[in-house]
């Protein structure tokens, strides 16, 4: 369900959430889902990781880019990457804005491949439901260039993703998951694990992770 004009009457407070609902709904093309998964996403993240480059792979509407400069104002930019931008991208970006003006020029919404992507040890990496085995391509890019990095994972696949042999105990997603985990702390990650609200969502498992120090 697409947020509208008509749904701010849901969001009259005064706190940010809110105020960022109000402002989405004024964009009039955001799935109502997606709010609330990119909140609890970014909340969640800034929570563990604070300050550095936020670098949103496989975007979408690049609303958790903005968001992470909205709860950490000390990341100076972040860039939003898809390999198709959608134009309502860039009404999400429009309206964020123009509600929190010191947001221009700080989010960079770029059409390319994850592989592309130039990335550095002190960027925060963040992916909201990359589908299947692109998770662990985010979590590739991110373990190369010791990149914190924070996932909330969607459409297992058991033909490309790995499930690491314990599929036979727990379903296959949740090994996948497991797996996920376990293959950060095997390249010498500290791992953070946490679920949103099932209400917002079923692939609802976050898995946070940095290089140990």
């Amino acid at each position: 369900m697409k947020l509208t004009p008509r749904a701010a009457r849901h969001f009259t407070g005064d706190t940010l959430f809110h105020r960022i609902g109000r402002t989405v709904c004024a964009a009039d093309c955001l799935p109502r889902k997606e709010l609330y998964e990119s909140w609890e996403l970014a909340r969640r993240a800034r929570r563990r990781f604070r300050g550095g480059r936020v670098v949103d792979l496989a975007c979408g509407h690049a609303l958790v880019a903005h968001l992470m400069l909205l709860l950490d104002d000390t990341s100076k930019s972040a860039l939003a990457v898809d390999r198709r931008i959608p134009p309502s991208a860039h009404k999400i970006a429009e309206a964020m804005t123009a509600a929190w003006p010191r947001l221009a020029g700080r989010v960079t919404l770029s059409a390319s491949e994850i592989g592309d992507v130039e990335l550095a040890p002190g960027d925060v990496v963040v992916s909201s439901h990359a589908c299947g085995a692109l998770t662990d391509e985010v979590l590739t890019r991110a373990m190369a260039a010791s990149a914190r990095v924070v996932v909330l994972p969607c459409c297992h696949e058991k033909a490309t993703c790995d499930r690491g042999g314990v599929d036979g105990w727990v379903d296959a997603p949740l090994a996948i998951d497991v797996t996920r985990a376990a293959r950060l702390r095997a390249h010498g990650y500290a791992v953070y694990t946490q679920k949103i609200p099932e209400a917002i969502t079923p692939k609802n498992r976050l898995l946070m992770a940095e290089p140990a120090r």
